[in-house]
């Protein structure tokens, strides 16, 4: 395979969206014959007369999209896209392993929630259970341990449930914070 064939395989891309239009936007490249992943978590609302249960983008604005680049244009001409999230005017491939990771975090029975981004605490990863292997930033919240799991190129987080004898340290030092 040559590098011209390898640069025509589709690779993952984070796509900004207007706020509120992910499932809008989603739907609309499904149409076009795109490989979307919007990845949707499960929460309680309650208004006075009664509670309901929405599935919510996990990533606000944002979703993931599978594709090359020689569609750019049709992609950004979907409404309610705003651009490609990039770096230097050209967008930023998203590594298939972010991708698999947020997958297998929502297929566990855990719960999962949006958190924000964080660059410090220790680093772990999952010894046992659904979601073993799977590394990540270890924060406590409301007495329970919480795996935070980054996608760089978006600066966005997400935390899931752990119980803390299924983790394992894997530095004996904090992230470094500048």
């Amino acid at each position: 395979m040559t590098s011209r064939d390898r640069s025509a395989l589709p690779v993952w891309y984070a796509v900004r969206t207007r706020h509120q239009h992910e499932k809008t936007v989603a739907h609309a490249l499904s149409d076009k014959d795109f490989e979307v992943f919007l990845p949707l978590y499960a929460i309680r609302r309650r208004w006075k007369d009664r509670v309901k249960e929405l599935r919510l983008p996990l990533f606000p604005s944002y979703l993931f999209l599978r594709a090359n680049m020689d569609r750019k244009v049709e992609i950004l001409r979907v409404p309610g896209v705003h651009r490609f999230v990039g770096f230097g005017g050209l967008p930023a491939a998203i590594p298939e392993e972010e991708i698999a990771t947020i997958k297998q975090v929502l297929h566990g029975s855990a719960q999962v929630q949006p958190h924000p981004f964080l660059k410090i605490g220790d680093r772990v990863k999952v010894k046992s259970g659904p979601l073993a292997g799977i590394e990540g930033i270890l924060v406590r919240q409301k007495n329970q341990c919480w795996l935070v799991v980054s996608v760089e190129s978006l600066t966005k987080s997400v935390c899931v449930e752990v119980e803390l004898s299924k983790v394992e340290q894997l530095s004996s030092t904090s992230v470094p914070t500048n």
